[in-house]
């Protein structure tokens, strides 16, 4: 065998350094069925052809193999994405369409030296973007990558390079032979290539995908990858009930990086390394750009809304102001106004101090925003789909019955799994942790001083039990074994009930086998326990000693659910979410889970049926189902894309390996802190608790967000629409300008100010209790509604001020101009009263004191400024006494009707 040769027609792994991409992009689910499909047919190799095929032995690569292969595959390292530096992030908060607006505003002001417009423009969006730099950066930081890997090592053996090359030969080549490399060598895993030999051992994690060669007591917990609680068995030959098998994760003597070794030992042959193993495939699909979400959407089509109508009201005001007037420069100036004064400038600061504001109080919690995005998602998330170890359940197993085998509970069937369990040598599994709480059975049986251990029969993959053999009082031997029901019960002649011992019949066998199967049904895991006295005589016991046992009983195990998961449920069901169980364990557990929380089941889909289907058929019966078992990364990951399609807001709860895909697709992803690195570098939100309970108050924060932005946008849109009338009336009519170039501008300054209180408002009850999406159309029926409105009262003013105050000619357009302004400015402000509630305003629904103030003031601002100092510089008069009155009248019968209308509108339309 030369050195680093290869044999490419039986497996992939050495076709080349795994980072460079394929000259024929596959999709994910495409690769990731590649790559199932190779380690299938590596588990179902025998051990020569395997080792033939990767081009090693039983004893390894020597290290001038490994370094020769170390060149061709690459390091045994995982794709990820790496962090963006700061100046790049900062420069992405750049990247919305009224920001880009804002600024192309922004220079053509200073163009035309217009710089009071400029620097107010700049300022609003120098606000904005630091304000989301800020909260974004902070959390980025806290959001580590797959990393710590270089710092793990992996036990491989070494070939002596002589078996591959003489010394001669090398030298000729120049090749140096390192001949004093221990058999056995500890190296980083970075530096694991396929075909190299590894050792495993309690407390190890799998360094890369393997194939077993030899095992003892070997169990692997694989719940990362799978969602599964109880370590799984792996042995190194293919049981024939595995052999149709088509999900790898399944297999027995398959193995994969990132899953740890819990108890025994073995020794494998590396097939996979890096971005080709099993979890390499899934850290691919949550690298690159994160799937737009509904907030995104929303925003982006609010966004179009607005500009629309500024793109079409813009050159229309110039070109009607140019010919009527004559003044093509001052035409401009104006039009330069009314498309600033249109723009929503304030929207990305007013969203993005919502989410800040919905971020602190999130965190208050215990609700952690990496994305602040997310939080409006969080909102209007109808559909939760959620794992089902740790979210719904403890994630710790627990000692549920010890059972006789008619079902009665039975304390001597605890007392003998007690003395199984203390004495059993080697790392305890879960279930023996979970009998050893029985603590205060130490002291009753007096384990110490009653009891002596006098040997052990092991555990095996081919018995499926353990015994341990006890010294009693000196009185006689008592063989005690546990182990799978139908493994224990083949080796049990009678079997002892309400204190007498009778023969094993089958009636007896019958009533076991019941027993069991209707356990089971509950999502138990059952385990049998057995014993038979021996005399004192004896001192080694083996295999043949496990026969003629007494049966006597079941002892149960299961993962309970949270105390605070079915009042969590209620709560999220009564808010209008679905919850939905997605999992990689079996549906029976799944459905005991749900049912114990009160989380009605409506349908169960396998991931084996799953495949079967396709998108749009998965798409209609996914709606339905509650419970999504046995599932693969991939096929959750498609569960979300099918329901987001359906016009599902989803959510993903998950803190495993195998989710991280499912959380990357989600409208919003939701981890914990305690979850693997892919996990938390795939959310958007992270829980410092891993409780539904948590999960709700940050439901409830992320529709009050929501809320107040749409307060926001209901109020610039309809502002705004009926300013195109009004500007367009008077640019038509009059024979000067309505406003003022820098009156505008300062109009849409104060305005903005007032809106500075929107994010510290209340939101009424009524609005918090379902999900709220954005509905684009319900906006723009809002806007064509309430916005003409104020057009009325514009023309109203406009009345006033030419017929009752002479302000008809240009010489008094000064007061003209400051009469409407006065007016359009508190019509504005007011108006935020009355739209921020479905509610009538101040006496069912009361604002928040920072918005009650901030609006306030703004008014107090608008009425003095006539009167102020700065008035001659800002084209101002002193308006008349008698202007007030008129004001009054003008402003509480807007007032009014906007209020009859919105009420209508309400009723009608509904308030979203």
């Amino acid at each position: 065998m030369k050195p680093g040769s290869h044999n490419k027609t039986l497996f992939r792994p050495m076709g080349g350094r795994q980072r460079k991409s394929s000259s024929s992009p596959q999709t994910s689910s495409d690769a990731s069925s590649a790559l199932s499909a190779n380690l299938i047919q590596i588990a179902q190799s025998d051990i020569e052809t395997l080792l033939t095929g990767l081009n090693t032995s039983s004893e390894g690569l020597s290290e001038l193999q490994s370094n020769l292969r170390l060149g061709k595959v690459g390091l045994n390292e995982i794709a990820h994405e790496k962090p963006l530096k700061w100046y790049i992030q900062f420069l992405k908060t750049f990247q919305n369409p009224l920001v880009i607006l804002l600024i192309t505003l922004a220079v053509v002001s200073l163009m035309t030296e217009d710089i009071k417009a400029a620097v107010i423009i700049f300022s609003m969006v120098i606000f904005s973007v630091i304000l989301r730099f800020s909260q974004e950066f902070r959390s980025s930081l806290a959001a580590e990558k797959l990393r710590e890997m270089v710092h793990t090592t992996a036990t491989v053996s070494r070939r002596d390079p002589r078996k591959d090359i003489s010394p001669g030969l090398a030298k000729d080549l120049g090749l140096t032979l390192n001949l004093d490399v221990p058999a056995r060598q500890e190296i980083p895993i970075k530096f694991l290539v396929p075909g190299d030999v590894i050792f495993l051992t309690a407390g190890d994690m799998i360094p890369a995908d393997v194939r077993l060669i030899a095992a003892k007591d070997l169990f692997v917990s694989q719940g990362a990858l799978t969602g599964e609680s109880l370590p799984v068995e792996k042995q190194p030959i293919l049981p024939n009930n595995q052999v149709r098998i088509q999900n790898p994760l399944e297999l027995s003597n398959l193995c994969f990086l990132g899953t740890n070794v819990i108890s025994g030992t073995g020794t494998a042959v590396v097939v996979e390394t890096g971005s080709n193993t099993y979890l390499g495939s899934l850290a691919k699909t949550v690298v690159g750009q994160k799937t737009m979400t509904s907030f995104d959407k929303g925003v982006n089509d609010v966004s179009m809304l607005l500009l629309r109508f500024m793109l079409v009201m813009v050159p229309v005001v110039f070109l009607i102001n140019g010919l009527i007037k004559g003044n093509w420069t001052e035409a401009f100036f104006f039009a330069l106004s009314v498309a600033v004064g249109l723009t929503p400038e304030m929207l990305p600061m007013i969203v993005t101090a919502n989410l800040a504001r919905g971020a602190i109080a999130m965190s208050e919690k215990k609700v952690i925003v990496k994305n602040i995005d997310a939080i409006q998602n969080f909102g209007a998330m109808d559909i939760l789909c959620t794992d089902k170890t740790g979210t719904l359940t403890q994630d710790k197993i627990v000692l549920e019955m010890h059972l006789d085998i008619y079902g009665e509970e039975n304390e001597e069937v605890l007392e003998f799994a007690y003395l199984n369990s203390f004495y059993q040598t080697g790392l305890k599994n879960l279930l023996d942790v979970a009998v050893l709480e029985h603590i205060e059975l130490h002291e009753s049986l007096k384990v110490e001083h009653q009891f002596r251990k006098i040997d052990e029969i092991p555990f095996d993959f081919i018995r499926r039990r353990m015994s341990v053999v006890v010294e009693e009082e000196n009185h006689h031997h008592e063989l005690i074994c546990k182990g799978a029901v139908e493994e224990v019960l083949k080796i049990c002649t009678q079997v002892k009930a309400t204190d007498q011992i009778v023969p094993v019949d089958a009636s007896i066998h019958e009533q076991v086998i019941q027993l069991n199967q209707e356990l089971n049904e509950d999502g138990l895991r059952v385990i049998a326990v057995a014993y038979k006295e021996l005399p004192l005589n004896q001192r080694t016991y083996s295999i043949a000693d496990e026969q003629d046992l007494i049966l006597m009983g079941l002892i149960a195990f299961l993962d309970p659910p949270k105390d605070s998961a079915a009042q969590a449920i209620a709560a999220l069901n009564n808010g209008g979410v679905q919850v939905k169980v997605l999992t990689g364990d079996n549906n029976i557990i799944a459905r005991k889970t749900c049912k114990d929380v009160g989380l009605y089941v409506h349908h169960t889909l396998l991931g084996s049926e799953i495949e079967a289907l396709s998108d749009s058929e998965l798409a209609e019966l996914a709606e339905t189902t509650t419970i999504f078992a046995k599932l693969s990364p991939l096929q959750k990951s498609r569960i979300i894309q099918v329901l987001r399609r359906k016009g599902h807001i989803v959510g993903f709860m998950g803190d495993g390996i195998n989710d991280a895909a499912a959380l990357r697709e989600a409208d919003v992803g939701i981890s914990v802190d305690t979850a693997v690195d892919i996990a938390k570098e795939s959310a958007d939100i992270i829980l410092l608790e891993k409780s539904l309970l948590v999960l709700e108050s940050g439901i409830i924060e992320g529709r009050k967000t929501f809320g107040n932005i749409v307060k926001y946008i209901k109020m610039g849109t309809s502002s705004n629409f009926g300013n195109m009338f009004s500007v367009l009336g008077a640019s038509a009519l009059l024979p000067f300008l309505p406003m003022q170039p820098v009156q505008i501008l300062l109009n849409n300054l104060l305005y903005d100010f007032s809106q500075t209180g929107i994010p510290f408002d209340h939101v009424d009850k009524e609005y918090l209790i379902k999900p709220r999406k954005w509905q684009v159309g319900d906006i723009q029926k809002f806007m064509l509604f309430i916005g003409p409105i104020s057009s009325i009262f514009d023309y109203t003013t406009y009345a006033v001020m030419w017929f009752v105050f002479q302000a008809n000619t240009v010489e008094q357009q000064a007061l003209f101009q400051t009469g409407w302004f006065v007016e359009s400015l508190l019509t504005q402000t007011l108006i935020v009263h009355i739209i921020r509630t479905a509610k009538i305003p101040l006496l069912q629904s009361r604002p928040a004191l920072p918005m009650l103030l901030v609006t306030l003031t703004i008014m107090a601002v608008a009425i003095y400024l006539p009167f102020s100092p700065i008035a001659s510089g800002l084209g101002f008069v002193p308006l008349p006494a008698q202007y007030f009155l008129w004001l009054a009248l003008i402003l509480s019968s807007y007032c009014i009707l906007t209020q009859l209308v919105k009420t209508w509108f309400v009723r009608r339309y509904g308030y979203n």
